[in-house]
């Protein structure tokens, strides 16, 4: 057997990512060879997702089994959201799995039409520590595709199930997964006319949510950092806009700055050294950079129209932002260093907040025309536009880290209407609603936690 450790040390202070050491080892019996066996085309969304089978965990009696039954839930829930799997009903289950290191009966999944299968157990061992292990089997070649173990504390079971399903992802369909990630979001109470807005943050499938400021100031559009340790946002105090960095983990907020005539929180650089912004000075709104460690500021644009809401390429060298210069608000993009801007929106209606996807692939954009209001994407030399999901209201759309899954929220009608988070994958075909415990905008995705 190869065992491959790695060390992941998590800092104090969030319950669900509370200090722990999580040790991985690779599950190598029955391996599959290199080359790919089963494996997903993703570009499909959920129009035919692919049947699996999802066992129980096996454990012990009392707190193991229970352990081991919402790690299997947790999974399933994941890999179903995403739109690309179909977990099978356990009542269809033939085989009852009771030894993970013996080969399934592969014609029994054959039977109720799984095409690939999770088996796994949990088991606490005499030091306190949780051993979790699973396997994902290819039933029509009959091969195991991937194994891993984890040894952790009890109570991260949960990030252990995203660690699973990250693993079973990568490996069915070639990409990274998303599910070990985290949302940061404002979290809204309260009658329209004196709505309280808090920063939250919780596991990217709703769980474990948590209060990150008090409610005393109005807060607006947070963006995480590279490192997933710290977000930027925007806060009105006195009626004045500052800008924040705050510590996730530990709660340390330090001010940016003051910003008069910012509507945007700024969002950081792919290497987390600098922040780019908005500013509106001398009645014109420009794009603008800030060193956060010299904190020198670098104009970039000088129009006499409104450019806003900036947002890196991943590889740094480019930026897209919107601008009404032609008139209308349109998209456009610019080196890093403010050269070379180019229009490359050029449809009908007012497109905004442009976000580069993590890939590089695509930017994503809000876009309202004849009343509608859309979610969108298109390539980053404006070609390929297309329309994934419209309703009432939506904006705000945020990247999960693969590129794969967009992040938006939604206003409902009335006057007892209020925001929800929602997800759609880029095919457009699986929309999903976010469970979040108050309601919710301005969602930002973290990358995967390290």
């Amino acid at each position: 057997m190869t065992r491959l450790r790695t060390l992941l040390q998590e800092k104090a202070g969030y319950a669900a990512f509370a200090r722990l050491a999580l040790a991985v080892a690779m599950v190598a019996a029955f391996a599959a060879p290199a080359r790919a066996a089963l494996q997903i085309d993703i570009t499909q969304g959920n129009v035919d997702p692919l049947p699996i089978a999802i066992t129980d965990f096996l454990g012990g009696e009392g707190r193991e089994a229970g352990i081991g039954a919402d790690i299997s839930s947790v999974i399933s829930n994941n890999l179903e959201r995403s739109g690309l799997f179909r977990p099978l009903p356990k009542a269809s289950f033939i085989e009852k799995v009771s030894d993970i290191n013996v080969q399934p009966r592969f014609g029994d999944w054959r039977i109720i039409n799984s095409q690939a299968l999770v088996t796994g157990q949990s088991r606490l061992e005499s030091d306190g520590r949780l051993r979790v292990e699973f396997r994902l089997w290819d039933v029509l070649g009959e091969q195991q595709l991937t194994g891993l173990q984890f040894f952790t504390t009890p109570d991260n079971w949960r990030r252990v199930a995203h660690l699973i399903s990250d693993a079973i992802y990568k490996r069915l369909t070639g990409e990274e997964g998303y599910f070990d990630t985290r949302i940061v979001y404002v979290a809204e109470s309260g009658p329209k006319n004196a709505r309280v807005k808090r920063l939250a943050i919780m596991d990217q499938d709703g769980h474990n949510p948590r209060m990150l400021t008090n409610g005393n100031e109005l807060v607006l559009t947070p963006r995480f950092s590279p490192n997933s340790q710290e977000i930027t946002y925007l806060a009105y105090r006195n009626n004045q806009p500052r800008v924040y960095v705050l510590d996730i983990e530990t709660g340390q907020q330090e001010v940016v700055g003051q910003f008069p005539g910012m509507t945007f929180a700024p969002r950081f650089s792919p290497d987390g050294q600098r922040i780019i912004m908005s500013l509106q000075r001398g009645g014109n709104s420009d794009i603008y950079t800030m060193d956060l460690r010299s904190r020198q500021v670098t104009r970039l644009t000088n129009t006499a129209a409104i450019d806003t809401a900036p947002s890196y390429s991943p590889d740094g060298r480019r930026i897209t932002f919107e601008s009404d210069r032609g008139g209308s608000q349109q998209i456009y993009v610019m080196d890093a260093d403010g050269s070379n801007q180019k229009r490359i929106s050029f449809g009908q209606g007012s497109y905004a907040t442009p976000v580069w996807s993590p890939r590089g692939d695509l930017i994503a954009f809000t876009k309202i025309s004849g009343g509608r209001f859309v979610i969108g994407v298109m390539r980053p030399d404006g070609t390929g536009e297309r329309i994934l999901t419209e309703g009432y209201h939506n904006e705000g759309p945020t990247w999960a880290p693969n590129g794969r899954v967009l992040m938006f929220f939604r206003e409902t009608r009335g006057a007892q209407g209020g925001p929800a988070l929602w997800s759609v994958d880029v095919t457009g075909y699986n929309e999903r609603p976010v469970p979040t415990p108050t309601m919710a905008s301005d969602p930002a995705w973290s990358p995967r936690i390290q």
